[in-house]
């Protein structure tokens, strides 16, 4: 079972998936106006709150800010149900993100542009840990997530139902923003350290670059995860509102 240490996560699931929440407990003898709401919302939900003393809240964890709630884990999704979720599939790829930090900062973007569904292979990945919940601000409740075992083999099944898949890479001639995103589309993002596998690339129809002006040769693969997929943003709203 995972522990979520942070308000404003805690009232996410709480809002939005309480069934998730076995009990909380709560710093006695705070009165923050967030903590009437986690109380409201708990009791209304039948979820025992517990209050005790600040010492043992810090015995237990001790990064958090008077709550910790005990939730089960979040459940993955199949990708049929993805992709049965919108005419103009808009999917994120993940190559070996191992590092939650990474992954909760690349699902809070995700939710954001608006991502279908994300896709992580079973082996080599950060899992959707509390750690990733709690950096994702919550955003990850909002946002399908599926595991695959073979990410190549994935990315194939992928070209065959008509989904154009575009690799994020340095060093290449064509620009992140030289391809036309309105067509059913996702973004594969490779690892913090080796990037794209050898396979993955090979498997992506374009592989595309952000230019680097500075002195330091590659973005983080969050930072970087942003620019791709509010370029797929940019030009979905152009055409609509064109």
């Amino acid at each position: 079972m995972d522990q979520i240490v942070r308000v404003n996560p805690v009232l996410e699931v709480l809002r939005s998936f309480p069934g998730r929440i076995h009990k909380i407990l709560l710093q006695r003898d705070l009165r923050k106006r967030q903590f009437k709401e986690i109380l409201f919302l708990a009791r209304e939900n039948k979820i025992p709150v517990i209050r005790i003393p600040k010492k043992r809240m810090d015995e237990r964890d001790p990064h958090h800010q008077g709550v910790i709630a005990f939730v089960s884990p979040k459940e993955f999704v199949s990708l049929d149900t993805i992709l049965g979720s919108s005419k103009l599939p808009f999917l994120l790829l993940l190559d070996q993100i191992k590092d939650p930090q990474n992954l909760g900062a690349i699902v809070r973007t995700a939710e954001g542009a608006g991502v279908d569904g994300i896709v992580l292979p079973e082996r080599h990945s950060a899992g959707l840990t509390s750690a990733v919940f709690t950096v994702s601000a919550g955003a990850l409740e909002h946002v399908n997530v599926t595991q695959v075992k073979n990410l190549a083999r994935t990315m194939d099944a992928l070209k065959r139902k008509g989904i154009w898949l575009i690799g994020a890479e340095g060093g290449r001639e064509k620009l992140w923003c030289e391809f036309d995103y309105c067509v059913p589309v996702g973004i594969v993002m490779g690892s913090e350290g080796k990037g794209l596998r050898r396979l993955v690339r090979e498997k992506c129809d374009e592989v595309l670059s952000l230019p680097l002006s500075g002195e330091v040769d590659s973005l983080n693969v969050a930072s970087a995860a942003s620019v791709f997929l509010y370029e797929v943003v940019r030009q979905r709203q152009k055409k609509k509102t064109g």
